[in-house]
């Protein structure tokens, strides 16, 4: 496997710190994540991508504490999100499209209880506020159950945002919205990522999402680095005319260049 790292600016602390993460699911031949280092700093927008299998899922798992790396070390805020558990969880939140909230729950219902769980202060000021950000005000009594997927998706972003987090995990954010909901998930989520400086690690297959959004980028085939930096520097230093182009050469090959 060729990797190539570019030389990123010094920045504080990272709130994610991956080193060496090794990874290997029962009877299974090849190890899930095979020594992956990875690291998110505050204010950071980094893009997780590669093709189905190449261990994204795993990554946020060991992220989130739900899963006990085979090798390797996770640290969240310097902490580890398994031991330190009841310190680490109440600073990060995520949304995630596979993840489903109770449906048998109303959408004020629903964020206000996870305000709850989160001791939000000034809870019912905080959900009117997202309700408005996303365009929810006016379902604000409907049952989860009832609503299209795309209304489901922006409730899990107003709820991944709810306790005002340092670090926001998003796992293909906008995959049920139409274009104008997208563009506006993200603009409202560039905004308060901008003015909080979170952190925040975001898987997608959305290439034109993930090059006007991200900072920067990493590229995984069969849990290993391919290829790292800034859109645009990871397009030029592969002459690449766009992110899908390089995405399919990567997840055909699984190789792309030279170690610099």
């Amino acid at each position: 496997m060729k990797v190539v790292y570019y030389n990123m600016p010094m920045m504080s602390d990272p709130v994610i710190r991956l080193t060496a993460l090794t990874h290997r699911y029962a009877g299974a031949a090849e190890p899930a994540l095979a020594g992956l280092d990875l690291s998110v700093h505050p204010g950071e927008i980094v893009g997780l991508l590669g093709p189905n299998g190449a261990g994204k899922t795993t990554t946020l798992h060991a992220i989130l504490g739900l899963l006990l790396p085979t090798g390797g070390e996770v640290k969240i805020f310097g902490l580890s999100p398994i031991k330190d558990r009841a310190r680490v969880m109440p600073r990060l939140n995520f949304a995630s499209v596979d993840v489903d909230l109770p449906s048998n729950l109303g959408v004020a219902e629903c964020l206000s209880i996870f305000a709850d769980f989160y001791n939000v202060r000034q809870a019912d000021a905080r959900v009117e506020a997202l309700l408005k950000q996303f365009d929810l005000q006016a379902l604000r009594r409907q049952i989860i159950g009832s609503l299209s997927a795309g209304e489901q998706m922006r409730l899990k972003l107003c709820k991944a945002l709810v306790n005002d987090p340092e670090l926001l995990i998003l796992d293909e954010p906008t995959l049920s919205l139409d274009p104008y909901r997208a563009q506006q998930a993200r603009a409202v989520l560039r905004d308060t990522l901008r003015q909080r400086k979170l952190a925040v690690l975001h898987t997608s297959h959305n290439m034109q999402e993930v090059e006007s959004f991200c900072d920067r980028i990493i590229f995984l085939h069969q849990g290993r680095k391919l290829a790292e930096g800034s859109p645009r520097e990871v397009l030029d230093r592969f002459k690449s005319r766009s992110l899908d182009e390089l995405f399919i050469r990567a997840a055909e090959g699984g190789e792309l260049f030279d170690v610099r």
